[in-house]
């Protein structure tokens, strides 16, 4: 009888329950109702949890997002990707160019003694090349000088081969003297990668190439004198380009604690990223400074001993307060918290709590971080370019993307990243804001040039030309992305959107394999010289896209004739075993692109060794000159001739075949709206769109969450 009961009123308790859940939860619309507070508190969610709220040390995309949002840069992007100040007001970049002369040097029967000897031929010799005098400012002669100094260098064997430790060179120091000539000091208005053509020409290879070291650099143990003569042209150089950036920086910013900010906060911060102590994952990006010097409280400059464009979007980087992280403050912290003098000694910035409890210039403070639970920001009223309209920022940690949809339907949470495969679905829906962007990534298949198979660009012409893209795009991708053909990201200046992406052709990529010697053998298989065209595909666990992409290509290939294999390894297993160690076919995989030009590490000839990111093996000397070239000019219209003509090079070239750009596609509540002040006091609103680039959190200081869905301003 209880039984019979039971299965009667259970299934109504059960109703009765769901009812009670409806009225009483607060539902995505009426989230705000008896909780104004919620209207003034943005919640977004994040997969994973921060790792370390400091920008020196941050490498993570969590860590990221807090950090930009607590700290400043001296700079960033502004709405059209052009550079835009912030904790800098204003910034110049000039040059210093050294040309090492070489007292007796003769030319044109003419013996060159004096600096001055030096300056009269040149002016005399390129006086017609008004362009180049126009760029400089000045010409001065730096004195002779004598140098003492200490260079490390890999100790030899009785074979000449380095001597090996730990798998490393065993380095020793080899002090040196110097006893340089004067040197002629261009100071030019715009740093130029080509101002010293003129003189090459003028003095030739005998000034330039030749030139004597030997009489003016010594080891001071006559018996190293052989090793450092390989290093010569870097101790002494013959010429020299020093680009310079001095920042202007912006008055009465203050930290979190009220501390006032200044010049030797941007000093500390360089010297943080610098301290091998602190194992700064950034290092690289400031490796190129030669001298940094604070010129007064709010003007600090730089100089760098090479050209390096990418230099001054390094400095986007988040400004660290000194007084918080110094050896002094640390030293103190480790003291209150009872640490021996031992442990004191072998102290780095890594240790503080400063990297759990953060203090920057930015619009948010950080309040709390309960680990795996959520981080929780508060506005900063004193925030100098004036407090955003939030009153709180909330990320919230749901590693499971239904979680973090099923928060966003209740109104937990203020955000959703759509799947693909729910944009056509969601993307109408009266309640959400649909966002659609084209990610700065793309997917490719990539092929390992040291394989004979794939050593001609035409073989990989033809297996991207197998390729049905726009059904993967269709069926994988569910029509959210977009094909790229080239290296940069999509929807900046430096993609070259002229060039077309392969079409899709397989008799016309049959035809190819057949003109190079690959007939179909009795199986149906491509063959040449005896041996099958099979090759193994690979990509890692965990990421359906890739290996549905992987099938399809597969599919596309086997109907021409093709053996690909495929396997699928963890992501770690991925990395370590085929990939750093080069040892593979062909993979799928994906970037992620900034928004600099720089392409060296990916693409450079020198970066084609195992851990190094150039994997597939490519080399062009055509795209090492432009790789090289884009990275040391600072004119960006030079640099946007130059990466279209890279981009050339690489789409013929077919390293990749590159598939596509994913569209990324954010929900928000449509009662978020950007808020635009007028001069008279009035506010207008306006549906929040992304900006140049797909940023669609550029103007999040001013968004506003309203009670209601307003008319919006056309």
């Amino acid at each position: 009888m209880w039984t019979k009961r039971i299965l009667i009123f259970l299934p109504l308790l059960v109703v009765l329950l769901l009812l009670q859940s409806y009225f009483w939860v607060p539902t995505y619309d009426k989230q705000g109702s008896g909780n104004p507070d919620r209207l003034h508190q943005f919640i977004e969610t994040s997969i994973g949890d921060a790792e370390i709220l400091n920008p020196v040390l941050s490498a993570d995309t969590a860590s990221s997002r807090i950090n930009d949002f607590v700290f400043n840069g001296l700079i960033d992007y502004d709405d059209q990707l052009n550079l835009r100040g912030r904790l800098a007001t204003d910034w110049i970049i000039f040059e210093n160019a050294y040309l090492q002369i070489l007292p007796g040097f003769r030319v044109e029967r003419k013996a060159l003694d004096t600096p001055e000897d030096w300056i009269q031929f040149i002016r005399e010799r390129t006086g017609d090349n008004k362009a180049w005098w126009a760029n400089i400012e000045s010409v001065t002669v730096q004195p002779a000088r004598r140098i003492d100094d200490v260079l490390s260098l890999p100790e030899l064997g009785a074979d000449d081969k380095p001597v090996m430790k730990n798998g490393f060179p065993k380095m020793t120091e080899v002090k040196y003297r110097v006893q340089r000539p004067p040197r002629i000091h261009f100071k030019l208005k715009n740093v130029d990668q080509h101002f010293f053509n003129p003189l090459e020409k003028l003095f030739g290879d005998k000034l330039f190439e030749q030139y004597p070291h030997e009489r003016f650099v010594k080891a001071v143990d006559t018996k190293e004198a052989g090793r450092l003569s390989q290093r010569y042209a870097e101790i002494m150089p013959v010429k020299e380009h020093n680009p310079v950036i001095r920042f202007q920086l912006r008055k009465g910013v203050r930290f979190h604690d009220g501390h006032e900010f200044d010049s030797g906060d941007v000093l500390f911060t360089y010297r943080a990223l610098m301290n091998p102590n602190n194992a700064s994952p950034r290092t690289s990006d400031y490796e190129p400074v030669k001298t940094a010097e604070v010129l007064g409280p709010h003007e600090i400059q730089f100089v760098y001993k090479r050209l390096f464009s990418p230099a001054i979007t390094s400095w986007m980087m988040g400004i660290l307060p000194e007084h918080l992280l110094n050896k002094e403050a640390l030293k103190k912290e480790a003291q209150v918290a009872g640490k021996t003098p031992e442990e004191i000694k072998k102290l780095s910035m890594r240790d503080s709590a400063f990297n759990r409890h953060p203090i920057g210039t930015g619009p948010f403070k950080f309040e709390r971080w309960e680990g795996d639970v959520e981080i929780r920001l508060t506005r900063n009223d004193d925030y100098w370019e004036g407090p955003p309209e939030y009153g709180e920022y909330v990320m919230r940690i749901i590693p499971d993307a239904i979680t973090q949809e099923m928060e966003f339907y209740a109104g937990a949470a203020d955000n959703y990243n759509v799947q693909p495969h729910q944009v056509v679905r969601l993307k109408d829906d009266p309640k959400f804001h649909s966002i659609s962007t084209v990610g700065n990534n793309y997917s490719y298949i990539g092929y390992n040039l040291r394989k004979p198979l794939f050593a001609d660009p035409q073989v990989r012409k033809a297996l991207g030309m197998a390729i049905d893209v726009d059904k993967i795009i269709k069926h994988v991708m569910y029509n959210q992305a977009e094909r790229v053909t080239g290296p940069f990201a999509k929807g900046t200046q430096w993609y070259d959107e002229s060039v077309k992406p392969l079409p899709y052709d397989p008799e016309g990529a049959l035809k190819i394999l057949n003109e190079l010697g690959w007939k179909k053998n009795a199986d149906g298989w491509l063959e040449k010289d005896g041996k099958v065209f099979e090759f193994n595909l690979i990509t890692n666990h965990g990421n359906p896209i890739r290996k549905n992409i992987m099938t399809i290509v597969q599919n596309n290939w086997r109907k021409l004739g093709i053996k690909c294999n495929t396997q699928l390894f963890e992501w770690a297993v991925f990395l370590k075993d085929f990939v750093n160690a080069l040892k593979f076919d062909a993979l799928i995989l994906g970037w992620s692109m900034g928004f600099d030009p720089d392409l060296y590490q990916l693409w450079h000839s020198s970066q084609t060794h195992p851990r190094q990111l150039n994997f597939v093996g490519y080399k062009n000397d055509g795209a090492d000159r432009l790789i090289v070239a884009i990275r040391r000019e600072y004119d960006q219209q030079v640099q946007e001739q130059m990466t279209h003509q890279l981009h050339r090079i690489i789409a013929d070239d077919q390293p990749y075949t590159f598939l596509f750009a994913g569209k990324s596609t954010l929900l928000l509540d449509k009662k978020i709206v950007v808020v635009e002040k007028k001069p008279d006091g009035s506010e207008e609103y306006k549906k929040i769109r992304p900006v140049k680039g797909g940023l669609v959190y550029y103007h999040f200081n001013d968004w506003r969450k309203l009670p209601t869905v307003p008319n919006f301003a056309k």
